[in-house]
């Protein structure tokens, strides 16, 4: 790709950041706060009597993809001349311009939709703030954990970089923040975060490969899923392989519990071990996932942490294999077994017996595999939509916000954010993805309307019915009934 002229446009695909995604969720309602990995949205708790820690995370990775790029124009989101920007050679300072916060919009936005129901958890993941409050002492606590400490101020961010993230996690994720402060500019409270990508407390956030992963050569949330739903189209259900297939790292961390199950023949499983150095060196075009959607079971399965795959997985319209999880991404519990997904023992002496059962229950059951599998799938497409992904970030963020006991200000020696400083820099993949999903402009719409709270005997009720779902499997599998 050559280099930019000396104007862009910016362009819409909008997700958001994984700055803090990977999460444990109890199975009861009174754990609040949890660990993550990656990008991670810190905040050092005071109340000792109601945090219930959970295991601690680290990285987890997942296959990469196609090289190919889109440049397309979402709609909805019009082209404003603010939005423009220079890019040139000579601008080697990358310094941002004095004009960079866009003049307030004052146009009629449409009325806002309901936002899906997962937003719901956001009060559930707050709860641990809510009487008390965010103080300053908690937020300058988790500097000793934090890769970088990211201020908004009257619309405009800043950061004061720590220590260096892993790969362009840090990078995609302030890139994120940039593009929601332009989608909905001015509507953000001034707020304080620290992120960083290995052990904290945290709240669970969307993560950066929506921007695309550059080092797995994955595209951005949006071109992927178009390429997933156009393989989709092309391959038939009957025509798919009666088997569940996997595709990793077999020998890493969680996984290695499927490492038994590589047998058509025993287990109904295909498990590929995937050649990391082999898959760099030939720029991933053997792990497009696009194209992996050729059977009509996939299963996932947690690594030492939360993966990114989840989301992929769900959208192939092959029915989902969910290995019972310890971490959550931002979606996952609103996600209802046998509805979206069929539950896997995570037990190690049980998890290809019951991969086979789910196998062989699917195809004895063959509308209703397929039925399920396309819900899952409709779920990704609908309920993972890159505007809800945006609404959710706001959303967060906004309720976040409210919770301050004091001013946020910039603290001595943060750098502005803006475009030319991180949407500039040198051409490849991580460039091409940044150029994919700028905003164009304002939203000309209102953040989807957030649900109310869930009331405590509901969200019980609602935990209990999951759970009384996954046992019931497990009695089938142990009587063998299909």
């Amino acid at each position: 790709m050559e280099k930019l002229a000396h104007r862009s446009r910016l362009r819409l695909s909008k997700p958001f950041i994984r700055a803090l995604e990977v999460v444990r969720w109890p199975e009861t309602s009174s754990s609040r706060v949890f660990c993550a990995t990656t990008a991670s949205f810190l905040l050092v708790v005071f109340l000792v009597g109601t945090i219930a820690p959970t295991r601690w995370i680290d990285m987890s990775t997942f296959a990469g993809v196609s090289f190919q790029m889109l440049f397309r124009v979402s709609p909805g989101y019009p082209l404003r001349d603010e939005y423009l920007f220079n890019c040139t050679t000579t601008n080697t300072t990358l310094t941002c311009p004095a004009n960079y916060l866009p003049p307030g919009d004052s146009a009629e936005r449409l009325s806002h939709h309901q936002c899906p129901d997962y937003f719901r958890w956001i009060h559930e993941d707050l709860q641990p703030w809510k009487k008390k409050g965010i103080t300053l002492e908690m937020v300058e606590s988790a500097k000793q954990f934090a890769h970088f400490r990211l201020v908004i101020v009257n619309g405009t961010a800043y950061v004061k970089q720590y220590d260096k993230a892993f790969q362009t996690r840090d990078v995609l994720t302030l890139w994120g923040v940039l593009q929601l402060l332009k989608l909905y500019p001015g509507q953000l409270p001034d707020l304080d975060l620290m992120f960083q990508s290995t052990s904290t407390f945290d709240i669970i956030f969307p993560d950066w490969s929506f921007w695309g992963w550059p080092e797995l050569n994955i595209k951005p949330w949006v071109s992927l899923m178009k390429d997933i739903e156009k393989g989709n189209k092309m391959t038939n259900w009957t025509d798919r392989e009666p088997y569940a297939s996997w595709k990793g790292n077999v020998n890493t961390g969680a996984r290695g519990k499927l490492k038994n199950c590589n047998s058509k023949k025993d287990w109904n499983a295909a498990i590929y071990d995937q050649d990391w150095v082999k898959e760099v060196a030939e720029e991933f075009k053997n792990s497009d996932l696009s194209k992996q959607c050729t059977d009509r079971y996939k299963i996932y399965i947690e690594g030492n942490a939360w993966s990114v795959s989840n989301k992929y997985i769900l959208a192939c319209d092959s029915m989902t294999l969910l290995v019972n999880p310890i971490f959550y991404d931002f979606f996952m519990r609103s996600l209802v077994p046998l509805k979206h997904y069929w539950p896997i023992s995570d037990h190690p002496d049980q998890i290809c017996k019951s991969i086979k059962f789910a196998v062989e229950w699917g195809n004895s059951h063959f509308d209703k595999a397929q039925e399920i599998g396309q819900a899952g799938s409709k779920f990704t497409k609908e309920g993972i939509s890159i505007e809800n992904v945006y609404d959710y970030m706001f959303h967060l963020l906004n309720e976040y916000g409210m919770l301050f006991r004091y001013k946020p200000t910039i603290p001595p020696g943060a750098v502005e954010l803006c475009s030319e400083k991180w949407g500039c820099g040198p051409n490849g993949l991580e460039h091409m993805y940044k150029l994919e999903t700028m905003v164009e402009g304002p939203a000309q719409r209102k953040p989807c309307a957030m649900p109310p709270p869930y009331n405590p005997n509901a969200l019980q009720a609602l935990l209990d019915q999951n759970a009384k779902i996954k046992r019931q499997v497990e009695e089938w599998e142990s009587k063998g009934n299909q």
